[in-house]
């Protein structure tokens, strides 16, 4: 090695902040994978400022190593990922942002393209699953989740909010109602009926203490079993981690998952037949150090890499 020359491509203090240092490319076409930020937070119901996460995600993102050794791939080298930067966000309007994020969304997938979106709020799943199934049919549904986000409403009159997204899915048969696995939920509810409620939405819902009970393993082969040939979206909210491990979110509950947990069971996944992610609700302003978005930043690197073990 000769003075001046480093075994990395990029520092992560260098160069403009994509994700994983890849290149930006606004027009879709071209790309195995292409990632999308949402930085939208206007009907949080706790403490705001997810709009911030997709740039702290793709900050910390530049710190990432491209070989995943528990998978055994390269996912920078073995596809063409590019970031194509954020959607076109409306801060006040729920609806008018949502519409943007899924023709976006559609406009990437009907490139040829893989996406994986980074929040945002939780709100922004619903514009993707109408984008992907749209192209794939209803969807299976992996959520982590400290919450079931399957309320009607959280706000009177109000139909979309962060809480309420796989209410809407489930309402416009976006999601297979024989498909859809949650994990992690945990914490206090308003009421006792609030889990019954949620257990009629999904096929299958685990809180934190019976992941832990069962052991990462065995949810693993559940899961693998349940939705083994169908197509399958999986939704990331950052508060499925616990508090210790992601600070930096909106509404924390603790006793959640811990950031190796985390890992392990994205990583079970390999397998299925995957077709999205997304990744919400990283709120910086909760976390100065930044172990929130860099968690995040390696699970949606974790999400690259089951991209590219499903292309060999």
């Amino acid at each position: 090695m000769t003075v001046g020359e480093t075994s990395f491509a990029h520092q992560p203090f260098e160069g403009i902040a994509t994700f994983g240092h890849q290149p930006f490319k606004s027009e879709p076409g071209g790309a195995d994978v292409t990632i999308l930020g949402v930085p939208f937070d206007g009907t949080v119901s706790g403490r705001s400022g997810t709009r911030l996460g997709p740039r702290s995600i793709r900050e910390q993102s530049m710190c990432l190593w491209g070989y995943n050794n528990a998978l055994q791939v390269a996912p920078f080298k073995d596809l063409k990922v590019v970031d194509a930067g954020d959607v076109r966000v409306v801060p006040p309007d729920v609806v008018a942002t949502h519409r943007n994020c899924e023709l976006a969304a559609a406009s990437v997938l009907e490139s040829g393209s893989r996406l994986i979106t980074l929040g945002g709020e939780h709100s922004i799943s619903l514009p993707l699953l109408r984008a992907h199934a749209a192209k794939y049919g209803p969807l299976s549904v992996v959520q982590f989740d400290a919450h079931p986000d399957t309320w009607d409403q959280e706000y009177v009159g109000h139909r979309f909010s962060h809480g309420t997204p796989f209410r809407r899915a489930l309402e416009e048969e976006l999601i297979d109602p024989d498909g859809f696995v949650q994990l992690g939920i945990r914490g206090p509810t308003g009421s006792a009926q609030d889990y019954a409620d949620a257990r009629d939405c999904v096929t299958r819902m685990l809180t934190t203490d019976e992941i832990i009970d069962t052991g990462v393993p065995a949810v693993i082969e559940e899961i693998q079993n349940r939705l083994a040939g169908r197509p399958v979206y999986v939704t990331l909210d950052i508060d499925a981690a616990d508090p210790a491990f992601a600070p930096g979110t909106g509404t924390p509950e603790v006793g959640g998952l811990t950031s190796r947990e985390l890992l392990q069971l994205v990583r079970g996944l390999a397998g299925l037949q995957l077709v999205g992610f997304d990744l919400v609700e990283v709120s910086p302003p909760y976390d100065p150090s930044g172990i929130t978005a860099l968690l995040a930043a390696n699970l949606a690197f974790e999400f690259l890499s089951l991209l590219a073990v499903q292309s060999t």
